[in-house]
């Protein structure tokens, strides 16, 4: 599906600056430094041995899984991502489903990532209110052929500071598609079935002919 291939790709790119570093101490920090510093860790970790990724890309989970993901509120994503279907989920069913999904990330990101460069992405200013607990930070990515994307990461303040639950590329939300397609899966197949081929690594699209 050319929504979610974009989505995997250029989010990829960028996602990963979406998030807060704890262990750096930014929770105190607002949404576009977070972004910022969070993008210098993931650099610093591709340049160290860019041409060892470039030659197995599937390493780059590793750095995916060390500065993204452990920042990222999979559990509020998931929830999203699930729609009406999380209220009628089991806690085990959503534990499962939280956790595939956590792993579709990692595995989605790894690859694409491998050809990320920092003059790739620039990161706009973000003005939020003192109070605020939801921020949009904007960015723009550049595709091989030098178009510019407009890539925007959703972050909401929780006691650990800012975490990502979102990202909106050229006007399209990876939840809301997510959230489409499983949701449609899931109807068809059940949620078992569903989290059992995400489980697999096989994400379930359904066919377009029977999408609403």
């Amino acid at each position: 599906m050319k929504t979610l291939a974009t989505i995997c790709i250029l989010a990829a790119s960028g996602l990963a600056m979406a998030v807060d570093t704890a262990a750096s101490g930014q929770a105190e920090q607002g949404p576009s430094e977070v972004v910022e510093s969070a993008a210098r860790s993931m650099l610093q970790g591709l340049d160290a041995n860019r041409a060892a990724y470039k030659k197995d890309p599937s390493k780059i989970g590793e750095l995916v899984e060390k500065y993204l993901l452990p920042h990222f509120d999979i559990q509020y994503s998931a929830r999203l991502v699930l729609g009406k279907h999380w209220a009628d989920a089991k806690p085990e069913q959503r534990e499962r489903f939280a956790t595939a999904f956590y792993h579709t990330l990692v595995d989605n990101y790894g690859s694409a990532l491998a050809e990320f460069t920092s003059d790739r992405l620039k990161v706009f200013p973000t003005k939020v209110e003192p109070n605020a607990d939801r921020a949009t930070v904007r960015t723009e990515v550049v595709r091989d052929n030098g178009d510019k994307v407009p890539v925007s990461y959703s972050l909401r303040k929780t006691p650990d500071g800012w975490k990502a639950w979102d990202v909106v590329i050229e006007g399209i939300s990876y939840v809301k598609s997510f959230r489409e397609d499983f949701g449609a899966a899931i109807d068809q197949q059940g949620l078992d079935a569903v989290i059992e081929r995400i489980e697999k690594g096989n994400i379930p699209v359904a066919p377009k002919s029977q999408k609403k």
